[in-house]
């Protein structure tokens, strides 16, 4: 079995001004997260708001359409009346003659 002098990895001294960086670097990411998850939240609450607004659109045009159309079928069958009148009427006539 070795010996744990003979496994142990040699410590090697460190420059005190590259611990200082990455101290730094650790405290600015860990202070800069909250403001970077909240940007996220907010580009993503808006894109959602955006689709819903464009969904909102879209289905306002649809349903115009659908709105005008049933009022052209409707105004076709108000028109149709006064020819089925006419039509029952002759027939009427040219039954008793």
């Amino acid at each position: 079995m070795a010996t744990p002098a003979a496994t142990a990895v040699p410590s090697t001294a460190v420059n005190g001004q590259i611990t200082d960086s990455v101290t730094s670097v650790n405290t600015a990411v860990v202070g800069g997260t909250p403001a970077v998850s909240a940007g996220n939240l907010m580009m993503a609450t808006s894109q959602a708001l955006g689709t819903s607004a464009h969904n909102a659109t879209g289905n306002n045009q649809q349903a115009s359409i659908t709105m005008q159309a049933a009022t052209v079928q409707g105004i076709n069958s108000l028109m149709a009346i006064g020819g089925s009148v006419i039509g029952r009427g002759a027939e009427s006539i040219l039954e008793k003659g």
